[in-house]
């Protein structure tokens, strides 16, 4: 293969894993989380099998551009937070309409409305965007304290991820909303979770 061809895959390859890593929570909401390891599989093949072109390459023809890109994106995919980045970006982007919803919450705007589950509320159509996994958020009342639970992941079977918001600043507690491995505050009133 010509070098010229080897560093054009490189920059193609290197290129496709940093999109995919910058959207694959879009990519399996479009997608559905069955066929994004797929997808996945198909990026990350074509990856590897260009850097081991590029190795080659490196050891038979003396071309360094490519094995250095590979390289390059290698080191940006272990030492690069990209889900932090995206949810850092989720979050403070939609806080404000965020917040809108949980004033429609609090003053009765938006009730129960999916008639399977009475916790779920189907966020209109404007704010759908804000919940991943079919628009819809969770709210749960303990006491006069209303928890609104906005997905960033809805998984398969019980595993999410999601904003919280906590109308007391407290985190949710262990059990209230579900069984969390991961709380973290991002901001007053504002957590980040996560669930097995």
């Amino acid at each position: 293969m010509k070098s010229k061809n080897i560093l054009i895959l490189s920059i193609i390859s290197s290129s496709l894993v940093i999109l995919y890593q910058l959207f694959q929570w879009s990519i399996v909401e479009m997608i559905s989380v069955f066929l994004a390891p797929f997808l996945w599989l198909a990026v990350f093949g074509f990856f590897l099998l260009v850097t081991v072109t590029a190795v080659i390459t490196l050891f038979t023809k003396k071309v360094w551009k490519p094995f250095i890109i590979q390289m390059v994106t290698i080191l940006i995919l272990f030492f690069f937070p990209f889900n932090q980045v995206i949810l850092d970006m989720d979050f403070k982007m939609n806080k404000l309409e965020r917040e809108k919803v949980v004033c429609m919450v609090n003053n009765g705007n938006l009730s129960s409305n999916v008639t399977h589950n009475s916790s779920l509320r189907k966020l209109p159509e404007e704010y759908e965007r804000l919940s991943k996994g079919g628009g819809e958020i969770v709210v749960k009342n303990f006491g006069d304290d209303t928890y609104i639970l906005f997905f960033t992941f809805r998984g398969v079977l019980d595993n999410f991820s999601g904003f919280v918001y906590s109308p007391n600043d407290n985190p949710p507690v262990q059990g209230e909303i579900a069984n969390f491995k991961e709380v973290e505050r991002l901001d007053e009133n504002w957590f980040f979770v996560s669930s097995y």
